[in-house]
């Protein structure tokens, strides 16, 4: 990959905003019915697991990554929980792994070439 650097940077933007998303004393609620939190959080996770998947092919790569997934929302609901305005759920973190698992799944379609593509897309574009 060309551009491997812009999508790590990328992904590590994506933990940040996850991250500041989860921690924030009131944060937005795009979504509004009963659990919707829920999906958030698998649609988050799943996001952060398939972008990394695209950078990182090997499966050992996966396992660790899937792992550091789930330790990051672990830590995110601990966090939550000393905040004193935000609470840890558990069902958040069962949310989050099932999003990790969503992720790597999906990375097992077409879509794992997304990233591939667009690098390719953008530097024979780049090289005119």
């Amino acid at each position: 990959m060309v551009y491997r650097k812009t999508w790590l940077a990328a992904g590590w933007l994506l933990i940040f905003l996850i991250a500041y998303l989860s921690l924030i004393p009131s944060p937005p609620a795009p979504m509004r019915f009963p659990h919707a939190d829920k999906l958030e959080h698998l649609i988050a996770y799943a996001l952060l697991m398939g972008w990394f998947c695209q950078i990182y092919a090997a499966r050992r790569q996966r396992v660790y990554l899937a792992l550091a997934c789930i330790v990051f929302g672990g830590i995110i609901e601990l966090v939550q929980g000393w905040s004193g305005y935000r609470t840890a759920d558990w069902l958040d973190l069962l949310a989050d792994s099932l999003g990790v698992a969503l992720g790597w799944l999906l990375n097992t379609t077409s879509l794992q070439y997304f990233l591939t593509r667009l690098d390719a897309r953008l530097a024979s574009h780049h090289d005119r």
